[in-house]
C-alpha cells in the first residue's frame, strides 16, 4: 500500500497548529523550541548569496549588454516606484478612515521610555552609496547583503557575456552552482515544518493569545489594508497586465506561507525564485527583478510606515495636517530605500518619522507586543508584491511564457 507525500504547505499548517498548542500549554517549555526557527533561518540564510549570486549572473550573462539590463532596470524601478506610492497611500488612507489610535483605548508609555529601537538618521546618499557598491563582495556574501551582491554580479554578468565563447564555460558553471543551490533549497525546506513550530510556539509562549484581543481592532485593520493591496492592488495590476493572477498565487502559496509563519519575507526567497520560474517568468528576469524586490519593493512594510506613524500620533492625540502626511509619504519614499539589510528596519525607518514630527518615538512600545504578528502579514504581503512585480516585467519585456501561464492541466488550488 502506498501513502501519499505529505505536501509542505500541509506540513507548514500543521507545524503552525502545533505550535499554537505547545505554545499555549507549555508556556515554560515553548520558549526553548525557539532554536528550531533560529537554525531554520541559518539554513536559509547560508544558501541565499550563493543562490542569488549564480542566478543573477546567468540571467544577466543571458541578457547580454549594458543597454538591456538598464531598459530592464529602468522597468523595474519604474514599477517600485509606482507600488510603493500606492502601497504609502493605502496605510494613509486607512489609518484616516478608521483611526485606531484615537477608537483604541490605550495606556500611552512614558515619553521619555526606552524603546530598544535603534535610531534612524533619516536618508543619507553617502552611507547608501556604500552601502550598494561593495568593497569587497566576499564580505557582502558574508553578510547576506542582497543589494552589493546585485550590482557585483551585474558587472560579473555582463563581463562574462563581452568575453564570447570564453565566457560560456563561467555561464555553464555558474548554471550548475544555480540547480545545484535549487538542490539544497529542497532539502533545507525540508525542515521549514520544524522551523515554522518552533517560531510560533515561542511567540505564543512568549506574548500569549490574550495579545490578540487587546489589539483586535488594530490588528484586524492592518490586516484589512494587507488584503486591499493584494485582492484588489495587485489583482487590478494583474489584469492590466494580462496575467492570471489566482494561478500565480497557487504557483507561490508555499514561499507565501513560508514567510508569514515565519514573519520572514526573506525565509521564502529561495522557492519564491523556484515557483517564479514554474510559473512562466524568464529566468534572467526573476533573477534581475527578485533580489532587487527585496530592497525596494516591500510593499507590506512601506504600508505598514504611514499606518504605523499615524496611528501613534493618533495614540498621543497629536493631528498630522494633510500637508504633514504628504511630507511624510515623501520622506519614506525615499529613506525606506536606505534600509535594506537592517534589522527591524521598518521599526527604525518609523522611529525617524516620529521624531521627525515631534511625536514620543516611545510610542513604538504600543507595537512592539504585537509586531511579530503584524509582521507576519507585512512578510507575506512582500512575497506577492515581488511575485507581481516580477512577473508584470517578464510581461513587459515579453518574456512570461504563455504555454506554462495558459497551461489548463494546471488547477487553481489555493487551499
Amino acid at each position: 500500500m502506498k501513502f501519499k507525500k505529505i505536501s509542505l504547505i500541509v506540513q507548514i499548517f500543521l507545524g503552525m497548529f502545533l505550535g499554537i498548542i505547545v505554545g499555549y500549554f507549555w508556556k515554560d517549555f515553548a520558549p526553548s523550541l525557539h532554536i528550531l526557527s533560529d537554525i531554520f533561518m541559518r539554513l536559509i540564510k547560508m544558501i541565499i548569496a550563493p543562490l542569488v549570486f549564480s542566478v543573477l549572473v546567468v540571467g544577466v550573462a543571458k541578457v547580454g549588454d549594458f543597454k538591456s539590463v538598464g531598459r530592464i532596470g529602468i522597468k523595474t524601478l519604474l514599477y517600485f516606484t509606482s507600488a510603493a506610492i500606492i502601497a504609502l497611500l493605502l496605510g494613509l488612507f486607512l489609518v484616516n478612515i478608521f483611526e485606531p489610535g484615537k477608537t483604541m483605548s490605550l495606556e500611552l508609555p512614558a515619553a521619555n521610555a526606552v524603546t530598544g529601537i535603534g535610531e534612524s538618521k533619516g536618508f543619507d546618499t553617502k552611507n547608501f552609496i556604500e552601502h550598494i557598491i561593495p568593497e569587497s563582495i566576499v564580505a557582502a556574501m558574508a553578510k547576506n547583503e542582497i543589494l552589493p551582491i546585485v550590482i557585483f554580479a551585474l558587472f560579473f554578468g555582463v563581463a562574462t557575456a563581452s568575453i564570447g565563447n570564453a565566457g560560456k564555460v563561467v555561464v555553464s558553471f555558474f548554471d550548475s552552482v544555480s540547480q545545484i543551490m535549487f538542490k539544497v533549497t529542497n532539502y533545507v525546506m525540508s525542515f521549514a515544518p520544524l522551523g515554522v513550530f518552533g517560531a510560533i510556539a515561542a511567540v505564543v509562549a512568549k506574548q500569549g493569545l490574550g495579545v490578540l484581543a487587546g489589539y483586535l481592532y488594530l490588528i484586524g485593520t492592518f490586516y484589512l489594508g494587507l488584503l486591499l493591496f493584494v485582492f484588489l492592488i495587485l489583482f487590478l495590476i494583474c489584469i492590466a497586465f494580462k496575467i492570471k493572477f489566482f494561478k500565480l498565487l497557487n504557483y507561490i502559496k508555499e514561499p507565501i506561507l513560508l514567510a508569514f509563519s515565519t514573519a520572514s519575507s526573506e525565509a521564502a526567497m529561495p522557492k519564491t525564485i523556484e515557483s517564479l520560474e514554474r510559473f512562466g517568468c524568464s529566468n534572467r528576469i526573476v533573477s534581475f527583478v527578485l533580489p532587487l524586490g527585496y530592497s525596494f519593493n516591500l510593499d507590506g512594510s512601506m504600508m505598514y510606515m504611514t499606518f504605523a506613524t499615524v496611528f501613534i500620533a493618533q495614540a498621543y492625540g497629536i493631528e498630522m495636517s494633510v500637508a504633514d502626511q504628504v511630507v511624510m509619504l515623501l520622506i519614506l519614499l525615499i529613506t525606506s530605500k536606505g534600509m535594506a539589510g537592517i534589522p527591524r528596519a521598518s521599526l527604525v525607518v518609523i522611529a525617524g518619522m516620529l521624531d521627525h514630527f515631534n511625536i514620543p518615538v516611545a510610542g513604538l512600545l504600543l507595537l512592539l507586543g504585537i509586531d511579530q504578528i503584524l509582521d507576519m502579514g507585512r512578510s507575506a504581503t512582500n512575497v506577492v508584491g515581488n511575485a507581481v512585480a516580477t512577473a508584470v516585467i517578464s510581461k513587459w519585456e515579453g518574456e512570461l511564457s504563455t504555454s506554462q501561464n495558459n497551461t489548463d492541466s494546471d488547477a487553481i488550488k489555493l487551499t
